[in-house]
């Protein structure tokens, strides 16, 4: 098959793995109506999902799985289990010990479908003297953007019944294992490396890919903290406006405006850009721009909903524009033969950190209130624009974007 319908393939099949794990977001609040479910097992039903990808990545980067083995057959086999285990979720008791240990193997696979879709992607970049790996990438994290605002969308419209939700994303993943064995690999495929775990940590020993990860670092700092929260946030501001009904049913449909469109927007213009301005100076940018976003959050909450929204809006598209240009720089960056490994080293990293940012806002917005929680996620992207320009000064960004940096 050809680069352009390799990629099609591509992008397709990681939106139908990877809606298992937007599927957890989407269910919840049915679960939260039809079961008697405490918020902290509620909590555990999605946060399983987080820890089990950061626990896959790991076992991965150690056993450098994304570059030992074929890219195509791990990405079918992890969405093949973890299409199982979701599936297992409609026989269990939801109130039951293992339905926690599904969620967790649901997002250990996840490690076998995302960063390797990234991988695979990376192999059909550019190498003429021209560079488009940005977008390459920047099309997959799209994709996956729109995914996982469609939840906001379903509740905004009702939602659905949580077992078809369920069902539905199984179904999906399994297609998902079939249409990745017709994706062909790119010419940028390197010869595989001798097992070494010690490899693994190449991502933070090398002082160039130090950087762009602690880049992509300060940019998950904010960003699922944001997504995750930004539609309670519009509630309550909106609240402030209209009767609570009114309000409560516009904050999900902001939202999916903000993550949904705001975040394809974002990803396609930042990878485009990227590729002809360089990626530091457009992640710098964005990363920026984001920081003031957050800060700015404080000065709107409350004033007219329009303004909120076209605040929050903006937000959406800066908070993922810079997303896929931090595992563009690592591909680049990277020896050839370890580029599933280093992109797979850096989700991990960079999801383990949302973990404590997730966990941090309830107890922000207890401190000090909606209208000052999400100032505390700006500090996360000014050190990724430090390091983003530090990167640029350093040799090493020559690779980037074919010599743009």
């Amino acid at each position: 098959m050809r680069r352009g319908g390799s990629l099609a393939l591509l992008v397709a099949a990681e939106v139908a793995a990877m809606s298992l794990w937007f599927s957890a977001s989407a269910v919840v609040p049915a679960l939260a109506q039809d079961l008697t479910l405490s918020p902290t097992r509620l909590a555990l039903f999605t946060s399983a999902v987080q820890a089990g990808f950061v626990v896959g990545t790991v076992i991965s980067a150690l056993l450098l799985l994304a570059d030992r083995v074929d890219a195509r057959r791990l990405f079918a086999l992890s969405a093949l289990v973890a299409a199982i285990a979701n599936g297992g979720l409609l026989i269990l008791p939801m109130d039951g010990a293992m339905v926690i240990v599904l969620r967790f193997l649901t997002g250990l696979c996840m490690a076998g479908v995302y960063p390797v879709g990234m991988r695979i992607a990376a192999s059909w970049a550019r190498t003429d003297g021209g560079s488009d790996m940005g977008l390459l990438v920047g099309l997959l994290v799209a994709a996956l953007t729109l995914g996982s605002a469609t939840p906001h969308l379903l509740n905004g419209l009702g939602g659905l019944d949580w077992r078809f939700t369920i069902a539905g994303g199984s179904v999906l993943a399994l297609a998902a294992a079939v249409m990745v064995t017709g994706v062909a690999m790119g010419p940028n495929t390197s010869r595989s490396p001798p097992f070494n775990p010690s490899h693994a940590l190449a991502g933070f020993r090398q002082p160039a890919l130090r950087l762009a990860n602690l880049g992509y670092l300060g940019h998950m700092w904010e960003l699922y903290a944001m997504w995750a929260f930004v539609v309670l946030f519009l509630e309550a501001s909106f609240a402030m406006q209209l009767p609570p009904a009114v309000a409560a049913a516009w904050a999900p449909m902001a939202a999916f405006a903000a993550i949904g469109i705001g975040g394809v927007v974002g990803c396609l213009a930042g990878g485009w850009l990227a590729d002809r301005a360089g990626r530091t100076l457009v992640t710098s940018l964005a990363m920026s721009a984001s920081a003031l976003c957050a800060v700015a959050t404080a000065l709107v909450f409350g004033l007219a909903p329009w303004l909120v929204f076209a605040l929050v809006l903006l937000w959406g598209v800066a908070v993922i524009a810079d997303s896929a240009q931090f595992s563009a720089s690592v591909a680049e960056l990277s020896d050839p033969r370890l580029v599933g490994t280093m992109l797979t080293v850096q989700t991990s990293a960079g999801f383990l950190l949302t973990l404590v940012t997730i966990h941090l806002m309830p107890l922000l917005v207890e401190a000090v209130g909606w209208r000052f929680a999400f100032v505390a996620l700006a500090p996360g992207p000014i050190l990724g624009v430090w390091a983003m320009l530090s990167l640029r000064r350093r040799p090493e960004a020559g690779c980037l974007a074919g010599g743009r940096r």
